[in-house]
Formats: C-alpha cells, sequence, structure tokens
C-alpha cells in the first residue's frame, strides 16, 4: 500500500460533506476536454459544488460541463479531487452570479398533507417544516426535479408547487405562490412542530 503525504490527501481525497451541502440524487453526465462523455449520479450539492458518483475516475484539476437530466445548459466544473468512483467538483461561476440564501428559514412543522403528481393517484404523506415558501416532505411515487406537483393542508386549497431537491423517500418543494403570513400562521398553529 503506497503512504500519500497530508498534502495530497488534501486535494486528491475524498473530503468529509460540508455542512452547507444538501444530499441529492440527481442523474447527469460529464463532457470531458477530449468530448468524451461520462454518466454520472450527483450525490451531494452546494452553490459552488457537489459530489458525484461515476464509473470513470476523473482527475484532479480537470476541467468538464456538467449536465443534470432535467436541467437545461451545462455548468462549467473542475475536478477538486478523485477517489475511484467519486469526485468532489466545485463550480466556476461567473463574477455577477451569486448565492442566493433561503427567503426565510424553515420552521420545524409536522402534519400529515395530501401529494399529488399531475395525472397521478395522489398520496397522505408526512411533512417536516415549512416556510411560506415551501417545505419538505415524504413521497410516495418519486417526482422528478422540477416536476409540478400539488400539496394540500387541511382546510386549505392544493398548492401547486414545483419539486427543488429529491433525497431518499423526502422531497423539497417551492409553493408557486407563498402562503400568506396569515395563513402561515394558522398553519403552524394548528401543527406544532414536532
Amino acid at each position: 500500500m503506497t503512504r500519500t503525504s497530508a498534502a495530497q490527501r488534501a486535494t486528491d481525497g475524498p473530503v468529509a460533506i460540508k455542512s452547507d451541502r444538501q444530499r441529492v440524487e440527481l442523474r447527469g453526465f460529464a463532457v470531458r476536454s477530449d468530448d468524451e462523455v461520462v454518466d454520472l449520479r450527483v450525490l451531494d450539492l452546494s452553490h459552488d459544488g457537489c459530489c458525484i458518483e461515476t464509473d470513470r475516475r476523473l482527475n484532479p484539476g480537470e476541467e468538464i460541463k456538467l449536465s443534470v437530466l432535467g436541467r437545461s445548459g451545462a455548468l462549467k466544473a473542475t475536478v477538486k479531487w478523485s477517489d475511484g468512483r467519486k469526485s468532489g467538483l466545485t463550480f466556476e461561476v461567473e463574477p455577477e452570479a451569486s448565492y442566493v440564501p433561503r427567503r426565510a428559514d424553515r420552521t420545524d412543522f409536522s402534519a400529515e398533507v395530501f401529494l399529488r403528481r399531475a395525472g397521478k393517484i395522489g398520496f397522505r404523506v408526512r411533512t417536516f417544516d415549512l416556510s411560506p415558501f415551501g417545505c419538505k416532505c415524504e413521497f410516495v411515487d418519486r417526482p422528478l426535479i422540477e416536476e409540478t406537483v400539488w400539496v394540500k393542508f387541511d382546510g386549505l386549497e392544493a398548492l401547486e408547487s414545483d419539486v427543488c431537491w429529491l433525497e431518499g423517500s423526502t422531497l423539497g418543494i417551492e409553493f408557486k405562490n407563498p402562503l400568506h403570513s396569515a395563513v402561515f400562521a394558522m398553519l403552524l398553529q394548528r401543527h406544532p412542530g414536532a
């Protein structure tokens, strides 16, 4: 077994998932400089990078174009580290682009809601946190990223929403029309956090 220095491990080896990264499961592909296309899965994601898994080893320092299925366009990225099947990427962000934080913090919340995909049967599922702009909940019928779904809280009309992320059996959704402050307060009062 070959020993590596701490400096080599810092640049070549996997690092712990950063706390601001969201675990996801997204399919996509990378285009290398020689136009080779490599299938991949994005495992975690933040505004400045991600961790991917692929059958091909990528080289630290290598520049690629990353595309995620269901999203338009490709993003320039640099391989920060590689450990066989997994690699860490940093995104090349345009100077005028900037990270946009959540519009509101999620509130500890627990309730059953009715979740439905377009043209599909809906299911009663648990929702775990809530803001006026969206929520996190379980799903039974796995949707796609950016797919439109409807979430219905008891006593309210169904809210048309977009799927923002998927992780295991949970998803994050953004309401197309944010909740009015009075409706949000009523939901929090009716369903206190767990």
